[in-house]
């Protein structure tokens, strides 16, 4: 059900093999002799409030008529909360736009400094993060994600292990179709892991059986270590996989960064927390910028184009708050509208020089 991101899980054959009968059992045409279906990838970045911007950007790519059926969809972050909306498609579009702008920070959290500081897991309390994804994360939505993932479409969700310093890649729709009586909780904690911001909130810890033994391990938001993923770098689909299968698909590949990539003037007080505030959000928005390339390289390697939205340099961060609802609804408009008149995707990551674009 998960595996080391940053590395080629051990039973990738078995992984590719599942997918593939499930494949052949539910949708036969794609993989017949000759066929040459089209698969479409989808991977939603971090970025906090900033994912309203891709919540907008799906669902007015919903409203442009053109959006496709996701093949695979990853999250991390706030990406992990809007990911499995965008997995089952335009019909929960009511759902992702209601995530990002129906809500403010005492929604997403709530303040607790003064235990934080004395040694608490956070500066903040998840509880109302948790309680939020319990309200869309039922059981019937279990089930859903668990009728796709049966079709073969994979819905993958990064933390990171933050004992092992490593990112860890969950399969979620293998989460739901598992049948376990601790399905649902599993699901909902994962996301809540995925999106639990370190030093702000605690982390989120699951019990693991090991050579008789219960273990804890401790998982922290995924972009502790990865902005934004696809699958393990390492993975190459075109030779061993396709050849393996007899199958010869085509490939698309979707990014959206919830983040702006180019330099953001902002006059900083000469205090402690406010240049360590800074530069950590310095050093977000440029660990996003490598991983953008790390993608780029994947998709060249692999023969897939790639296609990269991020929010406009010109739509400045008004914010008041972590969680401002009058911020976060004015981005999911403008991306609506953008999503809409049919987005012109850049096909290189940024700082490439080339401008080229495509719909």
């Amino acid at each position: 059900m998960r595996w080391w991101g940053d590395e080629v899980p051990p039973h990738l054959k078995e992984i590719a093999k599942e997918k593939y009968d499930q494949i052949k059992s539910t949708r036969p045409r794609l993989v017949r002799p000759g066929a040459r279906p089209t698969f479409n990838f989808l991977a939603i970045s971090g970025g906090g409030a900033d994912g309203a911007f891709g919540a907008g950007l799906l669902v007015g790519w919903t409203a442009n008529g053109k959006r496709p059926e996701f093949e695979i969809v990853t999250g991390i972050s706030t990406g992990a909360l809007s990911a499995p909306f965008a997995f089952l498609g335009p019909q929960y579009d009511p759902q992702l736009k209601e995530m990002y702008t129906a809500y403010t920070t005492r929604d997403m959290l709530r303040k607790q400094p003064v235990r934080g500081i004395l040694g608490g897991g956070g500066l903040a309390s998840s509880a109302p993060l948790a309680r939020l994804i319990a309200k869309y994360a039922d059981q019937a939505f279990l089930e859903e994600v668990a009728k796709e993932h049966r079709k073969g479409r994979r819905l993958l969700i990064g933390t990171t292990n933050i004992d092992a310093q490593r990112p860890v890649i969950w399969d979620m729709g293998k989460i739901a179709a598992s049948g376990q009586p601790n399905a649902l909780d599993l699901f909902r904690k994962v996301l809540l892991a995925s999106a639990s911001i370190p030093g702000a909130f605690p982390s989120v810890k699951f019990n693991v059986y090991s050579e008789g033994q219960v273990l804890q391990e401790q998982h922290v938001d995924g972009g502790t270590t990865k902005q934004v993923f696809l699958f393990p770098g390492q993975i190459t689909l075109r030779n061993p996989v396709d050849r393996k299968f007899g199958i010869d698909p085509k490939r698309r590949l979707y990014i959206i960064r919830n983040g702006r990539t180019k330099p953001e003037y902002k006059i900083v007080k000469s205090t402690t927390l406010s240049i360590a505030e800074r530069s950590i959000s310095t050093l977000i928005k440029y660990q996003g910028i490598g991983d953008l390339y790390q993608l780029y390289a994947l998709a060249r390697r692999n023969g897939i184009p790639y296609r990269l939205a991020v929010i406009p340099s010109d739509f400045k961060d008004t914010s008041k708050e972590v969680f401002d609802r009058t911020y976060m609804s004015a981005l999911f408009d403008l991306a609506f509208q953008l999503g809409k008149k049919g987005y012109r995707w850049t096909k290189v990551p940024p700082g490439m020089g080339q401008r080229a674009t495509a719909r």
